[in-house]
């Protein structure tokens, strides 16, 4: 049985950063609990930037357990960590320098390897299972790298946990995770900023168009969260916003 899905807007960026802060802090603090530990998969892009620097600071920073939380990442471009292209470079820049953690609960995407190796290589670190899966937005309907129309995309590669695929702007070589591993997430929240989101957001939300590739995100038992600001949700109806929808 599929879990719930709650659609939460808030009134602006700065907001929406604040309320995944302390989500990630509530759903790693929960996993400790139950498990020991917390497998997250961060999201690249603009958007989650806001919140990598907040969970990088206090108050929120020093009461989540770094020691027992494991960082993956939902995609990547086939780039040095030095690119600013680099998710993984800019999260180190953002959040990484300035928490205490262990240097072995970090799990970069491989990068500069070539792209089949690096994705073969980064199966074996992905968990079966992640506590929390981060996504973002693209105004074409793609989240992690997983681009409407590609081939890889649209196969879902079998059961493969990790695919190498070509897109996005600027056009590159990417690593991505799979539908296969963001549907058996326990936990997945969406972060969706700005109003030239919102034509998108209304497609996959209410639409409902099962051609976008953010659309065919649904953990199959787990719950999944989409946190909107107030321009990413205003062609949204009233109906959807600060609720729960069935899926």
């Amino acid at each position: 049985m599929r879990g719930k899905q709650d659609i939460l807007v808030v009134e602006t960026a700065a907001a929406l950063a604040d309320r995944a802060a302390h989500l990630f802090r509530e759903i790693v603090e929960a996993a400790v609990a139950a498990r020991g530990r917390s497998a997250v998969a961060l999201a690249g892009g603009s958007t989650p930037r806001k919140m990598h620097v907040l969970l990088g600071q206090d108050p929120i920073s020093s009461a989540i357990p770094w020691n027992k939380v494991h960082l993956f990442w939902g995609d990547e471009r086939c780039v040095p960590v030095e690119s600013p292209w680099s998710n993984f470079g800019c999260a180190r820049k953002d959040l990484l320098d300035h928490i205490n953690i262990p240097m072995e609960n970090l799990h970069p995407m491989p990068g500069t390897l070539p792209p089949e190796e690096g994705a073969s290589r980064y199966e074996k670190e992905v968990p079966e299972v992640f506590d929390l899966v981060f996504l973002g937005l693209g105004i074409d309907g793609h989240t992690a790298s997983l681009f409407p129309g590609h081939p890889s995309t649209a196969a879902q590669e079998g059961k493969r946990k990790v695919i190498p695929v070509r897109g996005g702007a600027p056009f590159a070589a990417r690593l991505t995770l799979t539908f296969a591993v963001l549907n058996r997430a326990r936990n997945v929240v969406f972060l969706v900023s700005g109003k030239k989101k919102a034509g998108v957001a209304k497609s996959v939300l209410e639409d409902r168009d099962k051609g976008l590739p953010a659309a065919q995100v649904h953990p199959v038992s787990g719950n999944m969260v989409w946190i909107l600001d107030r321009d990413a949700a205003s062609l949204l109806p009233q109906e959807l916003l600060n609720g729960t929808s069935p899926r």
